[in-house]
């Protein structure tokens, strides 16, 4: 049982804390009822603001929509405005522009295309919308004006600022000779950057909107004259100045030059810019020109003209590329090519007009049996077959016509000189026994130094040469089998060691025509031991010429014993001359001479004898050494083998003659008969081949 004080004390906690809760409760009544008050408040404020709000918005929203109506009304007035300045413009455009468009684009390019812009906007305003107004006729005279001024200005500045190149400076471009160095590029400027880009902006606008070609017409009309005097410019430029200093330099640009050749006679080859250094050469001995009565100052000419020809095709070339550098930016793509076929024709037609007529001089000069005219074939076909792949690159996308041009020129070339090298090895083998015109001294025959001249000359262009009898398939004519490899009748498809053996056969057959023809011409010499020096001479003069040009070398490709087989005729003829000493010697020999015993005398027959033998070596030798004083033998090698072995053979035999007579007393005066000592001899043999003896 809980304690009395307990209870009471537990009772008072429990009261106290029952009042506490009372407040509290009390105290949230309180608070409720303010916060329903203010809530009632808040919504009478709410219902009253929301009241209101709603008569704000009935008046607002009419007035709202009145103001957009207005705004949009206003912009329709200023856009209408806008539109009728627009318009209005093009009704002032003619006026606004007139005093430009007649004073013309000179030096205001740009102001001048805005004004033709304008021009060309209003025509297609008025075209769109107006199409019956007289504006629209004005604008397009306008229009047309301006377009005729602008194609006036493109021909104007074409023609006011297109030159020919100096020749200097295309010299300078074409040089890659390796005896000048060029320390910088040489680079072409046709026309001056700042009046190209004006013409670029005026070809553009012409295409874009001037709906004609006729710019085109007249870009390749002033391009292509000024192309083709560019070539004549240095056509004449060389002439004046190639004879005299042989390569033309330019002092544009700094060079530095190695020590070249001097000249000697027979004049050297002289180096031609460009990609050889034997693109010249001398077209005619002092034998040809005293033979065909041509001058030196001739050959001269001839040689300036070669070199003119084969700078201006390097010229045309270089010159071409450069100008279709240029149209490519001037020209419309799909018409650069036409355009440029067109440019280069007149130049194109000059130069193979001229080849065409180095071709009729060569076959004129070959119809005359002037053979040695093929040599002006030679440099310049080998030229153009050098330079034909940069050609070709050069005119790729031209007409089939124009790319035809120059094969047709190396046809023409090939065919005529062809023909030149079949008759001239006929002519060899043709040319008449004349008796005036033989050496009376046995020397070497003109036909003989003119034949070697010619076949020296084809050994510079041996490769020219061989391609060119290559191209008329003379393979049969000269038994060369053919390679399956080489059977097109193409020039192209045969091979460079199938032309050398041709061209080896062809000389091959020159030296046996040569042959031939000198054996017959020997006849004519009454004295066989005069026809066996000639032949001497000759085969000799052949050999030596052979061995010192390289051209034994050549030959040997169809002919290995070529060589050999002269020397076997030259000792065959020196053999044939010492023939002629027999009637000398054959004095000296033992038979008929008396055996003389001892003790015993000689009789009067065998007396006779010995001074028979006696006077017929005396009188051979002497009329030996008369004749054959006044013959020559040009080689001294073979001269003084010659008589260095004559001497031996009768110096010898004259010796043991003396022996054996020297105790035969068989006259009285035998200073009569012994007129001379084996010395005495030796030297009127040693004058012999000598005219100044």
């Amino acid at each position: 049982m809980i304690p009395t004080e307990d209870a009471s004390a537990r009772k008072r906690e429990i009261e106290e804390k029952l009042k506490q809760e009372q407040e509290t409760l009390s105290f949230v009544r309180e608070n409720l009822e303010k916060s329903d008050q203010l809530t009632k408040g808040m919504v009478s404020i709410l219902s009253s603001f929301e009241s209101r709000l709603m008569q704000l918005e009935n008046s607002i929203i009419p007035v709202h929509k009145q103001t957009e109506n207005l705004q949009r009304l206003q912009e329709n007035v200023d856009k209408t405005l806008l539109c009728m300045d627009h318009v209005i413009s093009y009704y002032h455009v003619a006026k606004d522009t007139d005093r430009i468009i007649r004073e013309g684009p000179t030096g205001r390019l740009d102001e001048y295309l805005s004004c033709i812009a304008k021009i060309q906007k209003a025509v297609e305003y008025f075209q769109d919308n107006n199409p019956d107004s007289p504006e629209l006729n004005t604008v397009k005279a306008r229009f047309e004006k301006g377009k005729e001024l602008l194609e006036a200005e493109f021909r104007s500045l074409l023609n006011r600022y297109s030159k020919p190149v100096p020749p200097i400076l295309i010299l300078d471009c074409i040089s890659m000779d390796e005896e000048v160095e060029v320390q910088e590029e040489v680079v072409l400027e046709h026309l001056p950057e700042t009046v190209l880009q004006d013409i670029i902006c005026i070809a553009g606008w012409l295409t874009d909107y001037g709906r004609n070609q006729d710019f085109m017409n007249v870009y390749f009309q002033i391009r292509s004259t000024q192309l083709d005097r560019s070539i004549k410019g240095l056509k004449d430029h060389f002439r004046k100045n190639s004879a005299s200093s042989g390569i033309l330099y330019s002092p544009a640009v700094q060079t530095k030059r190695k020590d070249t050749p001097t000249k000697k006679t027979p004049k050297r080859p002289v180096y031609i810019p460009g990609y050889d250094h034997e693109l010249r050469v001398k077209l005619h001995s002092d034998a040809l020109t005293e033979k065909h009565g041509a001058s030196t100052g001739k050959d001269d000419a001839l040689d300036v003209e070669i070199d003119s020809y084969i700078h201006c095709i390097s010229a045309f070339v270089r010159l071409a590329q450069g100008e279709y550098a240029l149209l490519t930016e001037v020209i419309p793509e799909h018409h650069q090519k036409k355009t440029f076929d067109s440019l280069i024709q007149e130049a194109l037609d000059n130069l193979m007009l001229e080849g065409d007529n180095i071709v009729s001089a060569a076959r004129r000069a070959i119809m005359r049996h002037d053979y040695s005219a093929v040599l002006t074939i030679f440099p310049i076909l080998r030229h153009l077959k050098m330079n034909k792949s940069e050609f070709d690159s050069t005119l790729q996308g031209t007409a089939a016509s124009t790319k035809n041009k120059l094969p047709a020129l190396i046809a023409s070339m090939e065919t005529i000189g062809a023909k030149a090298l079949e008759e001239f090895a006929d002519s060899i083998k043709n040319d008449p026994d004349k008796e005036y015109n033989m050496p009376k001294d046995g020397t070497v025959h003109e036909l003989t130094s003119n034949a070697i001249l010619f076949l020296q000359q084809l050994l510079d262009f041996h490769e020219t040469a061989g391609a060119m009898l290559a191209s008329q398939v003379l393979g049969d004519t000269y038994n060369i089998p053919l390679d399956p490899r080489e059977s097109s009748s193409s020039s192209s498809s045969y091979t460079s060691d199938f032309n050398k053996r041709l061209l080896s056969s062809y000389i091959c057959k020159v030296l046996g025509n040569l042959q031939l023809n000198l054996l017959s011409k020997s006849k004519v010499y009454e004295d066989q031991a005069l026809s066996a020096i000639f032949l001497h001479n000759n085969y000799n003069y052949i050999l030596k010429s052979l061995e010192k040009s390289d051209l034994i070398q050549l030959v040997t490709v169809t002919q290995k014993r070529a060589e050999m087989s002269y020397r076997e005729l030259i000792e065959q003829q020196i053999g044939m001359y010492q023939r002629s000493w027999l009637k000398v010697t054959e004095n000296l020999t033992d038979r008929n001479i008396p055996v003389l015993l001892p003790g015993s005398k000689l009789k009067d027959k065998e007396r006779q004898v010995i001074k028979d033998k006696f006077k017929g070596f005396n009188d051979g030798l002497e009329e030996l050494c008369k004749i054959q004083k006044g013959w020559a033998i040009p080689d001294k090698e073979q001269r003084d083998f010659i008589r260095h072995a004559q001497k031996k053979v009768v110096s010898d035999a004259y010796r043991a003659f003396l022996h054996r007579c020297a105790n035969m007393s068989f006259t009285k005066n035998p200073e009569k008969y012994h007129k001379y000592r084996p010395e005495e001899v030796e030297e009127m043999i040693e004058k012999l081949f000598d005219t100044s003896a």
